[in-house]
């Protein structure tokens, strides 16, 4: 999923304070607008935290009634330094990518998209027969320095690991996560030490789960009256909680079920710079990765059929299939920001 602030925010991401109890990061509503026209709530980054674990950023969308619409349209853009994950509770995304993916992702099913050096894609809702509800998530993982110039590549997965205890059902859709006395590992490659999964909790479940207590890591509720760790954590809100702990402990109350994501990682150890979808480590990549995609958008006369991959200035290559042309990049800003060293506790 594109970024689609017209005026996006440079952000220095590092891993932030490391705290004692359960800190609640409240969302900020987005609007997306654009032929999407939807918004999203935000979690990270923020000022507060940017990080948890290799996961920098987190959109939390629907249920969107996209019976009567063209429900979500992202025409082709780019991303530089980062893993893409999407991930839904109900609806159908079509994905399409300059390496030749075409690939629908459904509930409980992962896309991954891992960018590298740089890859674009764009995403839909499909023409034809698709759910009238769009709802989910889209997280983005930061790659460390040894992978910013990897091979761009995509994962699909379809089936993932779940296991059913105490009234709880955990599906592992990234890294891995000991539940029930068994271990739930992804299929999906990750970069560095991480964990992504959906928690299903019945009215008045509660669920342990055995973690490495090497991990930070954070709870974003979609649906229903949860605690974590004891502390309530509001419907699209992220509850974080340090490293050190070796058991997570997930309440539901008693009202009805809940729905959230777990996500989790050892803090990373690099600071990073975001500006709309590039990730790097100075401003001058940044910059450079927004020229790169300027360029090719210029040379393609805005048509997104006319990409050559391979061609001079092609770094993003071409993605096939969509309808109209490519994404413009937002102007940079005119500060210039460098990155920041990781707090210590």
């Amino acid at each position: 999923m594109s970024n689609l602030e017209t005026r996006p925010a440079e952000q220095v991401c590092s891993a932030g304070e490391l705290r004692e109890g359960v800190e609640l990061l409240t969302p900020r509503d987005v609007p997306l607008g654009g032929p999407r026209a939807m918004s999203v709530r935000r979690t990270i980054p923020q000022r507060a935290r940017s990080l948890v674990g290799a996961w920098c950023f987190s959109d939390h969308y629907g249920p969107d009634d996209v019976s009567s619409s063209a429900g979500m349209q992202v025409p082709p853009h780019p991303h530089t330094g980062l893993q893409t994950v999407s991930w839904l509770f109900q609806g159908e995304i079509l994905h399409r990518d300059s390496v030749g993916s075409l690939q629908t992702v459904r509930p409980g099913e992962l896309n991954l998209m891992t960018a590298g050096r740089g890859i674009s894609h764009s995403e839909e809702s499909p023409a034809q027969g698709r759910p009238p509800l769009l709802h989910g998530v889209q997280l983005w993982t930061a790659l460390p320095g040894s992978a910013l110039d990897s091979d761009p590549h995509f994962e699909h997965h379809g089936d993932l690991p779940v296991a059913t205890v105490d009234g709880a059902r955990v599906e592992v859709f990234m890294g891995g996560l000991s539940a029930g006395g068994g271990e739930l590992v992804s299929p999906a490659r990750t970069y560095t030490p991480l964990v992504g999964a959906q928690l299903d909790l019945e009215p008045g479940a509660e669920v342990w789960l055995d973690v490495d207590p090497a991990f930070e890591h954070a709870l974003l509720v979609d649906s229903g009256d949860v605690a974590l760790e004891g502390e309530t954590v509001p419907v699209a809100g992220l509850g974080y909680v340090s490293p050190g702990r070796s058991r997570l402990v997930v309440r539901a109350g008693a009202s009805g079920p809940v729905r959230a994501v777990l996500i989790g990682g050892t803090p990373f150890e690099e600071d990073v710079i975001m500006w709309w979808n590039f990730m790097g480590r100075t401003h001058e990549e940044v910059a450079r990765a927004r020229a790169d995609w300027m360029a090719q958008v210029a040379d393609a006369g805005g048509d997104a059929t006319a990409y050559t991959p391979g061609a001079a200035g092609r770094r993003f290559g071409r993605v096939e299939g969509y309808p109209t042309g490519p994404l413009r990049a937002p102007a940079l800003p005119d500060v210039r920001l460098k990155p920041r060293t990781r707090p210590h506790p």
